[in-house]
């Protein structure tokens, strides 16, 4: 293995007196340092997007939450809220009521959910990470908080005792609306605004939070109804075993999620976006080797009267081909580093100076991980070992005789 290794890396380093070789040879070692850097600059900047997308769920959704399996309720009296409390590993619990409304101010409409949420709530989610303006709601009082979009669209300020925000459902029944009866077909309450959240855009103008009681005024529910429960863990436990734990509490069939459950479409989206990514500039990759190939094949022809000399002193096929084979990995994986090493270089005067920029105030989100290292050198090693062989098959018998 030193002999051809002594022979590759001299290739490797030394000059070829062609010179059309040795621009060849430049060329395929630029095109593999660039493919590198370019694939680790593009995972590290997904990374980067896909933490900030998801950013709003460490701040808006539980670690766990209970779900009906079906229909829109659960029923969680007395007895299964004390065994809920006696669960070792739940921190905090809150009881959430929520449904669909129709948002009307000064001529203005609007279609939202209520999420009518108690005391526990800021417990389980902090609002105070996600309130923008004034104050959250006092319970007891008819008081909701809006979302940015919400605030815009309607023109709503917070705290007017003045003009009161109308919240419309519309009451249990069947059949068509008349419309002598639209008065009588909904629930109204007036609320005052007290404090406008804000998360992103989508959430911005889904969600009217309110006092639980609120909530159950205006859907004409029970006390022992709620739409969900969300529940935050302590740290370390294990998730799967408050999960056996909660199950026999109901006497319903119930859907536990977690976080990442809570938004399994947007993580799919975003995994798979990632994977195309990846696949794309892979193939980037691939074609940039193809000059790999040709550079060793190039090499192969240029040294024939070396290959011939070490071949009658006694080398064999297989060691000439692993010279060429050796020549190509080493190639391609000191590209490879130092690709990685300059798309490292990049992502941190990304993160301390933000360069590129989404907005004029938001620089583009990148972030460095490990495994975008692995998977970038695990990748262009097994791509290079695979073009090093193809070039090194291309040494024959008839070329040593």
């Amino acid at each position: 293995m030193k002999f051809p290794l002594y022979i590759a890396k001299r290739y490797l380093f030394s000059k070829s007196s062609n010179n059309a070789i040795n621009i060849i040879t430049g060329i395929a070692a630029l095109g593999v340092i660039v493919g590198a850097m370019s694939l680790f600059i593009v995972l590290s900047g997904f990374s980067g997007l896909k933490d900030f997308s998801l950013q709003f769920t460490n701040v808006f959704d539980s670690d766990l939450k209970i779900f009906p399996e079906s229909g829109k309720t659960i029923n969680f009296s007395e007895a299964s809220e004390e065994k809920l409390k006696n669960i070792t590993g739940i921190e905090s619990y809150s009881k959430v009521i929520e449904e669909r409304v129709f948002l009307q101010y000064k001529g203005r409409n609007h279609i939202a959910y209520i999420k009518g949420v108690d005391e526990n709530y800021n417990a389980v989610n902090p609002t105070d990470s996600i309130l923008f303006l004034s104050n959250w709601f006092t319970p007891g009082q008819q008081e909701v908080v809006i979302g940015f979009n919400i605030a815009h669209k309607l023109s709503v300020g917070v705290n007017d005792y003045t003009d009161l925000l109308d919240i419309y459902v519309p009451r249990p029944g069947t059949g068509q609306i008349l419309a002598t009866d639209v008065a009588n077909a909904f629930t109204k309450r007036n609320a005052v605004v007290s404090g406008i959240y804000d998360v992103n855009e989508e959430l911005n103008s889904k969600y009217v939070f309110s006092d639980i009681n609120f909530a159950r005024s205006l859907l004409k529910l029970d006390s022992t109804t709620v739409s969900s429960i969300e529940l935050k863990l302590k740290p370390g436990v294990s998730e799967a075993e408050i999960r056996q734990k909660i199950k026999p509490i109901f006497s319903e069939e119930v859907l536990i999620k977690n976080r990442i459950q809570q938004n399994d479409a947007l993580y799919k989206m975003l995994n798979t976006e990632n994977i195309a990514v990846y696949l794309i500039f892979t193939l980037v990759l691939i074609i940039a080797l193809f000059n790999v190939v040709g550079s060793i094949i190039m090499m192969i022809l240029d040294k024939r009267k070396d290959i011939k000399t070490l071949y009658n002193m006694g080398a064999t096929l297989k060691d000439i081909r692993k010279i060429f084979f050796l020549q190509g990995t080493l190639m391609t994986t000191f590209g490879g580093l130092l690709g990685i090493g300059l798309g490292m270089l990049l992502v941190w005067a990304q993160l301390q100076f933000g360069f590129v920029n989404i907005t004029q105030t938001l620089p583009y989100p990148v972030k460095f991980k490990i495994i975008n290292v692995v998977v970038v050198f695990v990748t262009i090693t097994i791509l290079g070992l695979i073009a090093s062989k193809i070039a090194s098959s291309r040494v024959r018998k008839k070329l040593l005789t």
